[in-house]
């Protein structure tokens, strides 16, 4: 068996299509075929056993929010190995010679990607760096606890048209502005996620709540027909997308899908972890919340990445990285942060903690606390380092949330 890595040829792509879908039997719901169609050539890095397309591996370049600062970050999608290939070593192969791409060309030091497996990707150093949570709750129990009047909505809630997507580009990129994994959307992101068409015989709302005219938030959902039983509510409503700047946004895009008596459930499958609504209704068991891993993230390069991100207090750390797959990696550093920037250079200095790759990349998303790491035994202290300023050092201002597939 000869196994080659290397990118799809142009006449070869119809080949990486069908790798790509028939390994993963994705429906188009959850491929669209715009999506992969938009796939190039140069966006692939593909195995070949004895000349035949086994893996196909393509990413997508995406800008990530990463505590305020903005992370260029290589989207891994459509990762597929056809069965007869599999257990071969082929997607190690390509996922190696794609970091050390990545590292070669120092454009992206993240890679990130929303797994069908999470145990497929921390074999090669990705982490689960982000919780998702579901919502499943009827809509007459979308009812609040008492509220201050200061929080209570006096504004307008009224449909989008069509001509007024920007509003809801503004919004977004306000809201995501200061948080962690959260992706700079082009149009054709929008195209493809929120603003997609709604299911068969479905319709697509697009809500924004205005105070004095200023658009402060805005709720995407659709409504579409499900199976019920006789006299029983037969519409599902899935909400796609929320963005607000506050509480009052908040409360009346909920409270507008209160009224939705003929559907039986409200549905929101992509969820923040901080997301407000369990602590405001009355009954928060009715969401009957779920909660599953959401982002993976791998860092490619320690030194790039680490300058990028967001801090929020000043402090110096010092730390051995361990990471096998890129050996770039491993090694001692110093991290000086503030405010104002941050600096990593490798170090001959005493490190305060030892700690693999994987940790690092859950503590730079603020997916868990350094103090969380080393009482869980992710990481482990050296020297009687002070902890506290770890945390203050690491902190993220909202917990980490990608609501985008990619």
């Amino acid at each position: 068996m000869t196994l080659e890595v290397r990118p799809a040829a142009p006449d070869e792509m119809e080949a990486y299509r069908r790798t790509a879908l028939a390994s993963l039997v994705l429906s188009p719901e959850q491929a669209p075929p715009s999506a992969i169609q938009a796939i190039s050539p140069e966006m692939t890095l593909c195995a070949f056993v004895d000349g035949h397309l086994a893996t196909s591996y393509a990413f997508w370049p995406l800008k990530m929010r990463l505590n305020g600062g903005v992370v260029p970050t290589a989207g891994v999608t459509f990762v597929g190995t056809l069965p007869q290939y599999r257990q071969a070593g082929c997607l190690r192969r390509v996922i190696t010679r794609h970091f050390e791409r990545l590292h070669e060309a120092g454009g992206q030091p993240l890679a990130a990607l929303i797994a069908s497996q999470a145990a497929i990707y921390q074999r090669y150093g990705y982490a689960v760096v982000s919780t998702r949570h579901t919502y499943h709750i009827e809509p007459r129990f979308l009812q609040f606890a008492p509220l201050p009047d200061s929080s209570r909505p006096t504004g307008l809630l009224r449909e989008m048209g069509e001509n007024e997507t920007e509003i809801l580009k503004q919004i977004y990129r306000d809201f995501c502005a200061q948080r962690t994994g959260y992706l700079h959307r082009g149009q054709p992101t929008w195209a493809a996620g929120p603003l997609s068409p709604p299911p068969r015989n479905g319709f697509l709302f697009k809500m924004v709540y205005e105070e004095k005219s200023v658009p402060l938030g805005y709720m995407i959902y659709t409504v579409s027909p499900h199976s019920a039983g006789d006299g029983e509510p037969w519409q599902r409503v899935m909400v796609r997308d929320l963005s607000w700047h506050t509480p009052q946004a908040y409360i009346a895009l909920w409270r507008h899908l209160q009224a939705m008596a003929l559907a039986g459930h409200v549905e929101w499958l992509r969820v923040p972890v901080d997301d407000p609504l369990p602590h405001l209704l009355l009954e928060p068991r009715r969401l009957d919340l779920t909660a599953k891993d959401g982002l993976l993230a791998r860092i490619v390069d320690v030194q790039r990445i680490l300058p990028l991100r967001g801090y929020d207090a000043e402090g110096a750390v010092t730390f051995e990285l361990l990471d096998t797959l890129c050996p770039w990696n491993a090694g001692r550093f110093r991290l000086e942060a503030s405010p104002q920037g941050a600096e990593v250079r490798p170090t001959t200095e005493d490190a305060q903690a030892v700690l693999p790759v994987e940790t690092l990349a859950m503590l730079i998303f603020g997916q868990i606390s350094p103090t969380q790491a080393a009482r869980m035994g992710r990481m482990a202290l050296t020297q009687k380092a002070d902890l506290s300023s770890w945390d203050r050092l690491f902190a993220t201002r909202h917990k980490p949330f990608c609501p985008d597939f990619f």
